[in-house]
Formats: structure tokens, C-alpha cells, sequence
């Protein structure tokens, strides 16, 4: 998706993590009061999972908002990754929730306590019907990993008030005998949840580390850009994102034959049509080369080395003067011989 798209969408996320917001935060407080009269691990486990929705749908909101924010000087790309930040930083505290539920519930395996079934029930159908809304609220096209973590915090509060329910079902039913199954009820839901978001912190690492998108065969993307007509060769070729809605594609193209620089930018306007629409690439870099890069080197165009910050120059409230410059406006030293 291009970033016009990205932003046309941003005020109906808004209203629908906003809406969330609301349900999960009366949500929490109604399982709070049950679980602590119900002694029920499996209903405080639940509120644990929505009241890191609702600190997660904050930070979400946040960078929704400040993805909108215009590109300056300083972040030439705009904030597109925040949204990145938060679906990594919403999916880590997923996983330290889990844990601690996971630890809450071993604890309940160990020391069992009555549970009031028909109370664990009656909350848990509410909260399976809250967030089974919040979740398909929040459900739209694409691979926003935002949107997509806050999802993953619904859904896995609906499998958990399942699980709940389930458990106050066996523990009316069972008496006494059942009441483990609330904290078994935990441990199974906090496995699921643990799996999914590994996921999305993996997947959002990945953004992070400017990968390949997966859906992207760098090999079949580079014989397809080389049989553009007027284009010999493609090499340096980069494929990443800014976020999950913004794309970027950099490549060096070296040109059949010496056209002009007519010609050339045509031929680069051809490539470019040719990712847009299939990648979803809303940004685009091309080097047009005659000649390919050195042809003695085995990467002719890696990524060079760091070079050192002295290396580069003076750098002092906000300008910058080149090595062999005098900042002053003197004249610059001279390496020849006296």
C-alpha cells in the first residue's frame, strides 16, 4: 500500500482503538470484582490480558497518530515506523503478561482453591462477547503490524474468556473436583497466546532490521525489473519497509546500449511501474548505470564501510563544513608540499 493509503486509513483506525479502548477498560474492572469474589485465576488472568489491551491500544493510538505526522528535515521517511514500535513493544508486554499468568496458574495447580463456577461463567460469556466484537472491529485488509497486535491482544482474550467459560462449566458441573480446571484453563489459553506473539515480535524485528518482506522473491523481482526493455542488467537490489503499509525498493539498472538522459528517465519510469501496484512499493530509488560498477570487485556495490564521524567533518549547531574546510571561512589547509 502506498502512503496516501496508509493515511486515508488512519482516522478509522483511530475510531475503532478508541472503541476497544472503552470496552476493555469496563471489561477489567467487571473481572477484577468477580475474579477477587469468585477466587477464580482463570477471570484474573483474564483481566490481566484486557488490561494490557488497554495499555496496548494507547501506544497504538499514539503511533497511529504519530505516523500521520508530515516527514521533516530530520526523519526524511516521515514516522511510519512507529507503528513498528508499538507492535513490538505491545507483543513483548503480551509475552511478560503471559508469563506471569502462567506463574499465577501453577501456583493455583499447586495450592487449589474453591471456585464460584456459575459466577466465572457468567463474567466470562460477557468477556468472550466484548472482545469478539473489539477483535472484528479492529479486522481489515493488509498486514498492518500495529492493528495486528492489538487483534492478537483481542483475540487471545476471546480464547482465554473460552477457556474460562469452559472451566466454570466443568467447575458447576464437577464441584470441588473441577475446580483445577481454571488454572488449566489458564496454561492452555497462555500457550496459544505465547506462540502469536513471538510471531509478531519476530515479524516486526524484521522491519526493524529492514528485511526482505517475505512475500518478496528478491530473485524473480530481479529478473523481472532486468526484462523491462532498455534495462541489461539489475544488481543492488534492496527491498524493505518503513512499516507495514510502506514500502521501498532501491536498485541500480544498468542501461541497454548509452540512451540519453530522456531516454534513461523513461526507462526508469517503466521499472518503476512495474513494482508499484504488484509490491505495494510507495517509494523507489534507481541508479542508472552504462556501465555496470566495477566488475573486479565480488560486490561492487556492498555496503561500504562505517566511515568514522571525524572523517566526515565538523559538525556544530546544525552545520556542517567537509573536511579540509575552514568552518571559519578561512582558506583550507593545504597537503601539498612546502
Amino acid at each position: 500500500m502506498t502512503g496516501a493509503g496508509t493515511a486515508q486509513r488512519a482516522p478509522a483506525r483511530t475510531h475503532r482503538l478508541v472503541a476497544a479502548a472503552a470496552l476493555n477498560g469496563a471489561l477489567v474492572v467487571a473481572e477484577v470484582v468477580a475474579g477477587v469474589d469468585a477466587h477464580s485465576s482463570a477471570l484474573l488472568s483474564d483481566a490481566g490480558h484486557n488490561l494490557s489491551d488497554v495499555a496496548a491500544i494507547g501506544l497504538s493510538l499514539a503511533a497511529v497518530r504519530w505516523a500521520r505526522r508530515p516527514r521533516s528535515e530530520l526523519r526524511t521517511y516521515g514516522n511510519h515506523r512507529g507503528t513498528i514500535l508499538a507492535a513490538l513493544a505491545n507483543a513483548t508486554v503480551l509475552v511478560a503478561v503471559t508469563f506471569l499468568i502462567v506463574a499465577v496458574a501453577v501456583d493455583r495447580l499447586l495450592h487449589p482453591v474453591t471456585v464460584h463456577g456459575g459466577l466465572v461463567s457468567e463474567v466470562a460469556g460477557a468477556s468472550l462477547v466484548v472482545n469478539v466484537a473489539a477483535a472484528l472491529a479492529l479486522r481489515e485488509p493488509g498486514h498492518d503490524l500495529n492493528l495486528r497486535s492489538i487483534a492478537l491482544h483481542m483475540t487471545a482474550d476471546a480464547l482465554s474468556a473460552v477457556a474460562v467459560l469452559v472451566a466454570g462449566i466443568v467447575v458447576v458441573i464437577a464441584g470441588p473436583r473441577g475446580d483445577l480446571a481454571d488454572p488449566a484453563a489458564s496454561l492452555a489459553v497462555a500457550l496459544l497466546v505465547l506462540v502469536q506473539a513471538v510471531r509478531v515480535v519476530r515479524e516486526s524485528t524484521g522491519v526493524l532490521l529492514e528485511s526482505t518482506p517475505s512475500d518478496v522473491d528478491l530473485a524473480g523481482l530481479r529478473m523481472a525489473l532486468a526484462s523491462v526493455e532498455g534495462v541489461s542488467e539489475v544488481h543492488d537490489l534492496h527491498v524493505w519497509s518503513l512499516s507495514s503499509d510502506y514500502r521501498a525498493l532501491s536498485a541500480h539498472l544498468v542501461l541497454a546500449g548509452h540512451p540519453s538522459l530522456e531516454d534513461a528517465q523513461a526507462i526508469g519510469a517503466a521499472v518503476r511501474e512495474r513494482v508499484t501496484v504488484p509490491l505495494g512499493i510507495a517509494h523507489t530509488t534507481f541508479e542508472m548505470e552504462c556501465e555496470r560498477c566495477d566488475d573486479e570487485l565480488d560486490d561492487p556495490c556492498s555496503v561500504d564501510e562505517p566511515v568514522p564521524a571525524h572523517a566526515l567533518g565538523t559538525h556544530d549547531s546544525g552545520s556542517w563544513a567537509p573536511l579540509g574546510s575552514d568552518p571559519g571561512g578561512g582558506a583550507a589547509p593545504s597537503n601539498r608540499p612546502a
